[in-house]
């Protein structure tokens, strides 16, 4: 099975524990994802964020309906957090969320550690379309995170 790694660093000149709150609450999924992707929370709100905690979501692939369930494996505020796809459209999807002080305000790590199913058909799909598709959700949300958080001097690199 080949494992994929993407990581993207962005920046926020706002406290750590504003920032760390505002990523760990599931509600905010909806904000931050591209609308072509139609996501929606299924799990009853308010979530409240923890090791072990189960959450189901909706999202739409090329026009097809997804059922993405996450279980948060590690909880640790305001400096990190872990979910991973227990059901999905990846074989392992693992992304790790981390958050560290810095020099007017916080630094913000998204790694995410995945593989897509079908075996050389995956990896073709990975190269043809996945990987991209992932870089441009990410930077879709670097563009509405320094818009919500009123990052006008923003550093946001991949």
């Amino acid at each position: 099975m080949k494992l994929y790694t993407l990581d993207s660093i962005q920046f926020i000149n706002k406290p750590i524990e504003d920032v760390f709150e505002f990523f760990s609450n599931p509600d905010n999924l909806s904000v931050i994802t591209p609308p072509k992707l139609g996501f929606k929370i299924l799990t009853p709100t308010p979530i409240k964020m923890s090791v072990g905690c189960l959450i189901d979501y909706k999202i739409y692939l090329m026009g097809i309906p997804i059922h993405w369930r996450t279980l948060i494996t590690d909880f640790d505020p305001p400096h990190t957090f872990i979910d991973q796809q227990i059901k999905g459209p990846y074989t392992i999807w693992h992304h790790t969320h981390t958050f560290q002080k810095v020099d007017g305000g916080v630094e913000i790590k998204d790694r995410v550690v995945y593989s897509i199913p079908f075996s050389i058909l995956g990896r073709i799909l990975n190269f043809l379309w996945i990987r991209k598709d992932l870089e441009n959700i990410f930077n879709y949300r670097k563009k509405v995170i320094d818009e919500l958080f009123g990052n006008d001097d923003y550093k946001s690199y991949a």
